[in-house]
């Protein structure tokens, strides 16, 4: 079981010298990946439902700080050594597709082949229109596009594609990737179409727990949807094994519990040794990363979160 983090781009993880003690202090307790969220702008009107609370509300729209994603990772990658960085996610549609791919390949040739690209469709209507993306009922098959382009530009030596979301021919990529045979792309979303992309174009799922409206919260509940995306990747030509299988728990908390949706104990939260034993369930059903949530909210209780977190409960998977 590899353990990672997820961070807004704003607070804790907002300013210079708190961004970089909180990576390399990630670095030195051995967590495997350093996520960042991804917010270029916040609308000022937003009608569009944040999936993520009961409300609908999203809870970052009191003032619109936000770093930018992969500006933010690069600074990362050049305070640390080892850590893997993620896009926690990347909104496809909130970048022109070739200079994304050249931005996350900037990434990785800088941090030696330390990314981990995260994607998803995205849900705010009003930000991707602000960023003249593709339409918004329309996000869904520009993202397909938008990975097979990444994959294109890449990997081929004269990148071409003609698509209706991607048209590119007569140029030079480079460089490269780092890693190969290609940097991974871990496919986010709980909903059925998230989790047959995944299945058919990801190299890993990378879902929330807490959608109200799709939850993961149970052993079942992850382990069916995971089962569910391996049959769509033996579909579609490719090894099912390949495909990782991760899950961001952004509510974890070592101490007091949360109330589930039945009445009880929500996953991942009370007692270190109650969720060691959330962990080796989902485990048992195919989880391989698990991230949590790690803003705190200042600069000490940030650490100690991370502390904590590594010595009740990673220090058991060791």
């Amino acid at each position: 079981m590899k353990f990672g983090l997820h961070f807004g781009s704003r607070g804790v993880a907002g300013e210079p010298d708190s961004l970089k003690a909180i990576a390399r202090k990630a670095e030195d307790l051995g967590y495997e990946h350093f996520g960042m969220s991804d917010h270029v702008i916040v609308a000022t009107e937003v009608n569009s439902a944040y999936p993520y609370s009961e409300t609908g509300k999203f809870f970052a729209q009191d003032t619109g700080i936000s770093l930018e994603q992969l500006t933010a990772l690069s600074f990362v990658a050049a305070s640390t050594q080892r850590i893997r960085l993620l896009t926690s996610v990347l909104v496809l549609p909130h970048r022109q597709p070739v200079l994304a791919a050249k931005m996350l390949a900037t990434i990785d040739v800088l941090s030696k082949g330390r990314l981990t690209a995260g994607v998803g469709v995205g849900w705010m209507a009003e930000e991707i229109a602000l960023l003249s993306g593709p339409p918004f009922a329309s996000r869904a098959k520009a993202s397909d596009e938008y990975i097979h382009a990444f994959r294109e530009l890449w990997t081929a030596a004269k990148p071409a594609r003609n698509g209706a979301f991607t048209n590119f021919d007569h140029l030079l990529f480079a460089p490269k990737p780092t890693q190969t045979p290609t940097l991974p792309i871990w496919v986010g979303g709980e909903a059925k179409a998230a989790r047959l992309r995944a299945g058919r174009l990801g190299d890993g799922w990378y879902p929330v727990a807490a959608n109200p409206k799709q939850p993961l919260d149970t052993p079942a509940l992850y382990g069916a949807a995971l089962d569910e995306i391996r049959v769509e990747a033996e579909r579609s030509g490719r090894d099912p094994a390949r495909v990782s299988a991760a899950l961001l728990a952004i509510y974890r908390r070592v101490g007091a519990e949360q109330k589930g949706r039945d009445g009880g104990r929500l996953a991942f939260t009370g007692s270190a040794e109650a969720i060691v034993d959330d962990i080796g369930r989902f485990r048992e059903r195919g989880l391989q990363h698990l991230l949590i949530g790690g803003d705190g909210s200042d600069l000490a209780g940030t650490i100690e979160r991370l502390e904590r977190f590594s010595s009740e409960v990673m220090s058991k998977f060791a």
